[in-house]
């Protein structure tokens, strides 16, 4: 079968560019996939592990005779580097990009492209708590959402292999305006981030907050998760998509303001107004998408306090091919056994892991 992409060219391969470039590989989406980067090791690496087929020196050479030139750069690069590698694109490339901000990037690489040289945003809502190509996956962007950022200057073409490159590597394709999509991520994505730095920045604050960060449990741990994502990528996020995140503070500020003056004044009937809607809402979220860092689907087992139970039960599972993505001890008493928190990558594996545990006699429940 013909590749969709004759020659892609990825700059950047990180954890985005890198899946980008296995996934276009193991699908045979591509004749030919080349990296360039800013580290002559991180390449090295790359074609080791088959993010890409070759490396290019410069970004410049990297994008000679693509059909295809994907930018997986920090947001603040893309338009630098697009500037950089202008000389060199082939009439008829179409360049997109793999940016969380969109607006400013897609009206800037419109402004500067000359006639020939098509540009069509993207943002693959995909990510690992493991970064850089290390953390490469190809299936990194299945079930995920990819959105893609036509404009009324997009030709047909350029918004084919958008939808080509999101739908090949396994993503849901969504379509919005630029402007749409920062809007929408400022609220969905952006905001929570914030949110978890500061929840935890908060707890900080606590007196004698060294004896209180261990008590930590895990709808703390859960809800700042995200936290640990890149703090200089999520700076550059933040600035890149100001306008948008500053009125999402806003509102945010405003329901925070209710919820106060509500504690306050004890008005019981609207804080359990405010909770009865959040949960609805929540209720309704899809369980099975995959976000910047993916869920994690949850078993809780109760083992006894014996020597080798863990490897027992983890050899049940590796038996069934169900791999543990985590693992906590959650309460244990001796001589009466504990909870144990098992983490898997997908659902069907929960499924299989309660099934199977279940099976072999032990007290298992999704979380």
């Amino acid at each position: 079968m013909k590749p969709v992409f004759n020659r892609v060219a990825i700059i950047g391969v990180g954890l985005i560019g890198g899946s980008l470039g296995m996934s276009l590989c193991a699908r045979k989406l591509a004749g030919e996939v080349v990296g360039s980067g800013s580290r002559l090791e991180n390449l090295r690496l790359a074609v080791e592990l088959g993010a890409v087929q070759r490396f290019a020196a410069t970004p410049a050479e990297g994008v000679a005779g693509a059909d295809l030139v994907i930018i997986a750069t920090p947001v603040s690069a893309t338009i630098p580097v697009l500037a950089q590698i202008m000389p060199r694109l082939s009439p008829g490339v179409v360049v997109t990009d793999v940016g969380s901000t969109k607006a400013g990037i897609v009206r800037g690489a419109e402004s500067i492209l000359p006639p020939g040289v098509n540009f069509i945003g993207g943002h693959p809502m995909a990510g690992s708590e493991q970064g850089g190509v290390k953390g490469a996956d190809p299936y990194l962007f299945e079930n995920a959402f990819y959105i893609i950022t036509p404009t009324d200057k997009t030709p047909p073409a350029a918004l084919e292999a958008g939808r080509q490159l999101a739908g090949g590597v396994g993503g849901k394709v969504i379509e919005m305006t630029p402007e749409r999509h920062d809007q929408v991520v400022a609220a969905v994505s952006h905001l929570p981030h914030l949110l978890a730095a500061s929840l935890v920045n908060t707890a900080l604050l606590t007196p004698d907050s060294e004896g209180v960060l261990p008590l930590a449990a895990g709808g703390f741990r859960d809800t700042t998760r995200i936290a640990a994502s890149s703090p200089l990528m999520w700076r550059d996020i933040f600035i890149a998509n100001k306008t948008q995140l500053l009125e999402m503070i806003r509102r945010f500020r405003g329901e925070l303001d209710l919820f106060e003056n509500a504690i306050e004044q004890e008005n019981e009937d609207l804080i359990l107004a405010r909770l009865e809607s959040a949960r609805a809402v929540r209720s309704t979220l899809p369980a099975k998408t995959k976000g910047y860092l993916p869920a994690l689907f949850e078993v809780l087992l109760n083992v006894p306090d014996q020597p080798g139970v863990i490897a027992r039960f983890t050899s049940f599972l590796a038996q069934e091919g169900l791999n543990v993505f985590d693992i906590e001890i959650l309460r244990v008493r001796e001589g009466e056994g504990g909870t144990i928190r098992l983490g898997f990558a997908t659902a069907e594996e929960q499924e299989g892991a309660v099934k199977v545990l279940g099976e072999k006699g032990y007290k298992v429940r999704k979380r």
